[in-house]
């Protein structure tokens, strides 16, 4: 016997939601009290969504999940309400839909055919029970007619043989009579069980006409608003010859040409297609939909592809760590250890060199880079803050510092040089130079004057200028020879220099490697390891001075000391898992036992302060997190705006002219913002660990949510299209 088909009722709208029909005869639906509109039907949610609308009929009870069944294979429930309205909800991500989602679709119609089985196997079990009820009491009322007939005398004085002979007549007669009650029973189900079936496949039969003839008006009524749209009728065919996956291809193709986000909801996007003949190729608005559907999730990773090839194509993995340098490195005094810590997880730090090593190589060799620059880059801001001074005129002996800068001030030349201090410092600088040039140029004007006067001596001889000649020209060939060998001498001292760099490095390198290999105790001193490091050929060839050797050794021993510190916060951890967990109530003698602490040397004391410390760093990022999940709550941030409204809008009151014809009274925004109180955001607010995390100290995250809400500013009301204009 199958299961006989139950349409499932469309949920009532949530208080304040009024539906209506737009210019092309799609509903809509507006919100009188927040002045939205929108195509999308709203619907009433549970759980972490916003609270349940109100019912239309009148009921004192709430509606609450009555059935929950878990969906074979999925993460998903099915709930069923105790209105009998059904949604589906997600256990991990902990949302809910009402329609049944693409990726369950299989299951739940699977688990649909199982009930229905389940639900089938039971009707049987119980009509065949019923069928061995009905035997039974035709035999009972028999039994019970026969021992009220009466018995004549004679019949009862008979021979033993015939007693037992009518004995056996009359059970056979009784198992005839049985089993033709029997044969009736079944006759009597299966005409019952027939005209069920027949009648089920009527109603089925009569409702796909429906169906079809209802797509068919909803199809002619679209292509008549378009002709009306138009203003001309549409060149369609009455009928088109076109599978499914035809029609649906070219709807595609319609969304591609169109260039439609895939990013947009579909009420967004309609208007942008919806006047394209090839929109009604498809029969129905669902059809529609899921193609719709189909294309964002194609086109969205389509454009993600092409986003990472571009990507690729455009920098390799040294470029994009050279870029993550130039981007994210901006002083000399950067720590490799620090922003390794920071960038190590990202993919542009991780993703070229063949370990930390060669990027820390790279990193130092950038610092060197980035300080020369700094140091090019303040030399021309010098130069040109000394030209500024030569081309005003303003810098002139016994001129004021103060005085001067007012009329260079405007000058971006000015601004370049970064301390006003060295500002004046140059000034300084500037005036003795000017001095210094002036006393050059009287001294050369003088020597003129010297020389004008010495014309009239007596002409030298052709000898004497062909000395003078020569000895000019061996000057000339020495001055330019010490030229020459003062830049050579420039160049060999920056080539030693850069290679006593690179030997630098490699002597730190092969010294690092040398302390990982011998040292792992974090509580060592130099002198207790200095004669083993003696023994080791990289610390007897190592060129680094000693201070140098010392900073690596500290650097080694706070790095062992590092990783035994992580280690004792994953025993915290392990036996304290709240905030409010107290010292005393871990195994402090375990704790104490463990190969961290006993490395570290740390007593009962010292571990209590470090346990304490490691809480106090806990409660910071803890708080941080509270703090970054009020800002990503949506229901918190609505309500909480909503709740800013002054009084009843700008004016004391939102006018019936303001949100259209349909509305018949005037909406108190701030009363409606009251009907969600504090207790409501916290039973939202209760699904997330960041929130649980401080239920130790409940009031001080009361007063954190209110501080919160306090923050928050009054939202601005949308603008609502009034009915008969293009929404």
């Amino acid at each position: 016997m199958s299961v006989p088909f139950i349409p499932m009722t469309v949920p009532p709208l949530p208080a304040g939601w009024t539906e209506h029909m737009g210019p092309l005869g799609q509903p809509y639906y507006f919100n009188a009290q927040t002045q939205e509109s929108t195509y999308v039907r709203p619907l009433p949610t549970f759980a972490n969504l916003p609270p349940p609308p109100v019912q239309q009929q009148s009921t004192s009870k709430k509606e609450k999940p009555r059935l929950k069944t878990p969906i074979p294979g999925t993460d998903w429930l099915r709930v069923e309400t105790t209105e009998g309205n059904i949604f589906y909800t997600h256990k991990v991500e902990k949302r809910s839909v009402w329609t049944v989602p693409e990726e369950i679709k299989d299951a739940v119609a699977k688990l649909e055919a199982d009930e229905a089985e389940v639900t089938r196997r039971r009707e049987e079990e119980e009509r065949m029970k019923e069928i061995e009820r009905v035997k039974r009491e035709v035999q009972e009322a028999v039994g019970k007619r026969k021992a009220q007939e009466p018995v004549p005398v004679d019949e009862v004085v008979i021979s033993k043989k015939m007693r037992v002979e009518e004995d056996e007549d009359e059970e056979g007669g009784e198992d005839d009579e049985d089993e033709e009650d029997e044969d009736s029973d079944m006759e009597d189900w299966q005409k019952e069980a027939a005209e069920q079936l027949a009648k089920e496949a009527e109603e089925e039969k009569k409702r796909q006409e429906e169906e079809k003839k209802r797509e068919e008006e909803e199809k002619a009524k679209e292509v008549k608003e378009l002709e009306t749209q138009k203003g001309r009728p549409l060149n369609m065919p009455d009928r088109v010859d076109l599978s499914l996956d035809e029609a649906k291809a070219l709807f595609k193709t319609l969304l591609r040409e169109k260039d439609v986000n895939p990013l947009h909801p579909w009420d967004t996007s309609l208007p942008l297609f919806i006047s394209d003949p090839r929109y009604v190729l498809l029969p129905s608005v669902t059809t529609r939909r899921e193609a719709f559907d189909e294309y964002c999730r194609d086109r969205a990773r389509e454009l993600r592809q092409s986003q990472v090839k571009k990507e690729k194509s455009m920098l390799t993995p040294k470029e994009e760590f050279e870029r993550l340098l130039v981007d994210e490195v901006k002083s000399t005094r950067a720590s490799w250890t620090e922003w390794r810590r920071q960038w190590k997880k990202d993919r542009r730090f991780y993703s070229w060199g063949r370990d930390d090593r060669e990027r820390e190589k790279r990193f130092r060799e950038y610092l060197k880079e980035l300080g020369e620059k700094k140091r090019a880059a303040a030399q021309k801001a010098e130069a040109d803050f000394f030209a500024l001074l030569k081309e005003s005129g303003v810098a002139k002996a016994g001129a004021v510092w103060k005085e001067v800068k007012k009329s260079i001030v405007d000058d971006p030349r000015y601004d370049a040089v970064g301390s006003s201090s060295l500002r004046e410092e140059l000034f300084s600088t500037f005036l003795k130079a000017q001095e210094t040039s002036n006393l050059q140029s009287l001294k050369s004007e003088h020597g003129e004057v010297e020389v004008k006067a010495g014309e009239d001596r007596p002409e030298q001889s052709e000898a004497d200028k062909e000395r003078e000649r020569k000895a000019r020209k061996q000057r000339a060939v020495k001055e330019r020879e010490e030229k020459i060998r003062a830049e050579r001498s420039k160049v060999d001292a920056e080539i030693d220099k850069s290679r006593q760099g690179l030997n630098r490095e490699e002597n730190e390198q092969e010294f690092r490697t040398m302390l990982v290999d011998a040292i792992r105790d974090p509580m060592a001193s130099w002198d207790s390891v200095l004669p083993q490091l003696k023994t080791d050929p990289r610390f007897v060839n190592s060129q680094l001075p000693l201070n140098h050797r010392l900073h690596l050794f500290h650097a080694h021993l706070d790095q062992l000391k590092g990783k035994h510190t992580a280690n004792l916060y994953a025993l915290f951890l392990s036996h304290a898992p709240s905030l409010a967990t107290p010292f005393s109530a871990l195994p402090v003698s375990s704790i104490l036992s463990s190969l961290p602490a006993t490395k570290l040397g740390y007593d009962v004391r010292k571990l209590e302060d470090l346990y304490e410390r490691w809480q106090r760093e806990r409660t910071q990022e803890a708080r941080l997190a509270f703090d970054e999940m009020l800002n990503e709550n949506s229901f918190v941030e609505f309500w909480g705006r909503l709740g800013k409204i002054g009084g009843k809008g700008v004016d004391e009151g939102i006018k019936a002219d303001d949100i259209g014809e349909d509305s018949e009274e005037i909406v108190d925004m701030k009363v409606l913002a009251k009907t969600v109180d504090l207790n409501e955001m916290v039973k939202v607010l209760r699904n997330d660990k960041r929130y649980l995390t401080f239920d130790h100290v409940p009031e001080q995250r009361e007063r954190w949510l209110r501080d919160h809400l306090a923050q928050l500013s009054a939202p601005k009301l949308s603008v609502h299209v009034p009915q008969g204009t293009t929404s």
